[in-house]
């Protein structure tokens, strides 16, 4: 039997899960922190789930921004990370309405602020590291956030017929060079390049890869939500588009943003609030707004399905009968 100091730690670590929270084991590389003219060098590693051809996960997240947080902090812009339903290959409502503001130049730089953003998740060792007063973990294994304009060079590589082996290969694997410099106002990573040469593993990398394992990066993509987290959702993009203030007794067991306490404590719906690993992390890596030709584009290439106008006629249904 499991004694009660075990016990609490097994609950602490389900409430962290719930929570979305997973800062207290200082994975997360913060590459974005190194100085300008700096080069962290990264090697990454497979997916723990072997059936991931990747060795990312991919993530769209939308954010959706209020003026305030009603009944609390009134004044104070807050923002709520939901995850996009086109992740899982869905018809995402926001989507389905703000498309067409895209063929309305009035409309288009709203439809822009809610447009889903990408980051990959990605994993492997830190080899050289320029971000003072970083803290590395017991586990030497980082998870890494990275954005759009990153991924593209990555990719470029991996399709490139001069790069022979899988660069996350124990053996003949490439080190990856992420350079940080600076372009006007923003960070700018162009010049992030792989290593010329192929580098086996060390033995303390190999110890802890066998000593910690991988980590299954499906793990770290947010919950998939159900017909009233979509639901909710849309609800929250509405109030947003109005200009209504975040009322976290209406939507507080669904989605929060990040520091809102949830009034509702006492019920079991499990609440998603956006960690750090959500919210920070991505908003200062990704890019925040789409190239042009990606607003046309859905899961499966082909026109919107009626799904979604299902979806938008349920929830306006609902609205009016309330």
């Amino acid at each position: 039997m499991a004694t009660l100091a075990e016990l609490r730690a097994k609950l602490a670590e389900q409430d962290q899960r719930q929570s979305g929270s997973r800062e207290s084991d200082n994975a997360i590389y913060a590459f974005w922190n190194i100085p300008n003219d700096t080069t962290a060098t990264m090697r990454f590693l497979p997916d723990g789930d072997e059936s991931n051809t990747f060795f990312w996960q991919e993530r769209q997240m939308i954010r959706i921004t209020f003026p305030g947080v009603k009944g609390q902090d009134e004044a104070r812009p807050v923002t709520v990370n939901v995850p996009c339903i086109e992740m899982w290959g869905e018809t995402c409502p926001v989507h389905a309405k703000i498309r067409p503001w895209f063929k309305d130049p009035t409309l288009e730089d709203i439809g822009r602020k809610y447009w889903k953003k990408r980051s990959y998740i990605f994993q492997g060792f830190v080899v050289n590291n320029p971000l003072e007063g970083d803290v590395k973990p017991e586990n030497p294994v980082r998870r890494f956030v990275i954005n759009p304009s990153i991924f593209k060079i990555i990719k470029a590589a991996l399709m490139d017929p001069e790069m022979e082996n899988l660069p996350t290969d124990y053996t003949s694997g490439t080190d990856f060079r992420l350079t940080k410099t600076q372009k006007g106002q923003y960070a700018d990573y162009s010049t992030s390049n792989w290593a010329r040469r192929e580098r086996t593993l060390g033995e303390e990398e190999l110890e802890a890869i066998d000593t910690h394992g991988l980590f299954t990066l499906n793990d770290y993509l947010p919950k998939r939500p159900d017909a009233r987290g979509v639901e909710v959702i849309y609800e929250m993009f509405e109030a947003s588009v109005d200009g209504e203030l975040y009322d976290v007794n209406k939507w507080g067991e669904y989605y929060r943003p990040y520091g809102v306490d949830n009034p509702n404590r006492t019920t079991s719906k499990p609440t998603v609030t956006v960690s750090a690993e959500t919210s920070k992390s991505v908003e200062e890596v990704d890019t925040p707004v789409p190239a042009k030709e990606e607003v046309t584009d859905t899961v499966t290439g082909e026109p919107q399905k009626s799904t979604a106008e299902d979806i938008l006629a349920m929830i306006r249904e609902r609205k009016n009968a309330s």
